[in-house]
């Protein structure tokens, strides 16, 4: 008997938007390995479909919604799962806790759901009291109706735990662990400071603006992100970018240029402060980029390295990177320990062995359910 699972939540197959989606183009091909029919819902013009690397035995179906900030998720993630009420696949993956509200249509159509909560939505700054609220609402939905959940972090999975009592699986972040020789035109190997992020408040962007700003007398920086909607941010990206020494490069869908990015960076400051494990840092350990991260339990738990986590400071900041970058001994051991770390804890088969044995339980758990035995709480 086939299996049969879709994918709710993430921009599409192949697409390069962020973690969820770097996740579902090593895992989709994994579970079509593994016999799974995979079908991966996206929004139309957020996908790659020339991609060299697609898998042609990923399906895919476009749906609709309407792109905003506020309400993309909520819109797309409603008729992805309208779509599978109708097609009613064995197993639905779901990715981020916004698509909660629909997790009981999917249990009265008997459609087991695993998933994957992300961070803590309800404390970013980007958000407005009314959309804190909707991720909250959200959440306590996912933790009533969600037949398995995901942790990406142990932080995350005792958050889970203390505050909606549910007990979820730790799967972490995987990360690409070849490594590219050649550095990106215009920079040299070990001499520039890089930042990638999204533009949000909470990943420390203006702080490291300003840090950026002081440490580009010396030292070239590169920046790599945007907001994906405009605003105060990219246009302060903008005119840091027109010292000759910066370089701000937007968003990169190239995965060999990003990775050479890290695995070539003098320093790489990693601001992000809500989210478990995030997919970038990981990365960016397995390039064996000298990592200089803001001080928060989910980077600590990434790290293991309390001497590279730094208050979110400006001056802590360029004080933190200036010194990775001039002290070779100290860039040599954070070279070493990250890769040496991505390799042991962060490897991508082993996410996606993980993953597949979850979908599998809950397909199992939802069988047994129908003979009355019950599912796993």
């Amino acid at each position: 008997m086939s299996k049969s699972v879709v994918v709710i939540g993430t921009r599409g197959y192949p697409s390069y938007y962020g973690g969820f989606e770097t996740a579902v183009r090593r895992l989709a091909p994994f579970l079509a390995d593994a016999g799974w029919d995979v079908n991966v819902y996206c929004r139309a013009g957020q996908t790659k479909d020339d991609d060299e690397d697609r898998d042609p035995r990923i399906r895919t179906t476009n749906t609709v919604g309407l792109e905003s900030k506020s309400l993309s998720t909520l819109s797309f993630g409603l008729t992805s799962v309208l779509h599978a009420l109708w097609h009613k696949p064995q197993v639905a993956l779901v990715m981020n806790v916004a698509n909660g509200f629909f997790l009981p249509l999917l249990k009265l159509r008997g459609i087991p759901t695993v998933v994957n909560v992300d961070g803590i939505e309800w404390e970013r700054a980007k958000w407005n009291r009314f959309a804190k609220f909707v991720f909250r609402l959200g959440a306590r939905l996912t933790a009533r109706y969600g037949t398995i959940l995901i942790s990406d972090s142990l932080e995350i999975q005792r958050r889970w735990k203390r505050d909606f009592g549910r007990k979820s699986v730790f799967i972490p972040y995987g990360a690409n662990l070849a490594i590219p020789s050649e550095v990106v035109p215009g920079l040299e190997s070990g001499s520039y400071v890089l930042m990638v992020a999204r533009f949000v408040p909470e990943n420390t962007v203006s702080e490291f603006f300003q840090a950026a700003e002081r440490l580009a007398e010396q030292h070239p920086v590169v920046i790599v992100g945007s907001s994906g909607y405009g605003g105060p941010l990219d246009e302060a990206a903008q005119r840091l970018a027109e010292h000759p020494n910066v370089q701000w490069l937007g968003h990169v869908s190239d995965d060999k240029k990003l990775l050479s990015l890290w695995h070539h960076a003098g320093a790489y400051f990693h601001g992000h402060s809500v989210g478990g494990t995030n997919p970038a840092l990981v990365q960016a350990m397995a390039c064996g980029a000298p990592v200089v991260a803001r001080q928060t339990p989910y980077n600590a738990e990434v790290l293991r390295a309390d001497e590279n986590l730094v208050a979110p400071d400006p001056l802590a900041i360029e004080s933190a990177l200036r010194r990775m970058l001039t002290d070779h001994d100290l860039r040599a051991k954070a070279r070493a320990a990250n890769r040496a770390r991505a390799a042991t804890h962060y490897d991508w088969e082993d996410v996606c062995r993980r993953y597949e044995l979850t979908l599998q339980e809950a397909v199992l758990g939802e069988k047994a359910a129908r003979v009355g035995t019950g599912v796993r709480q």
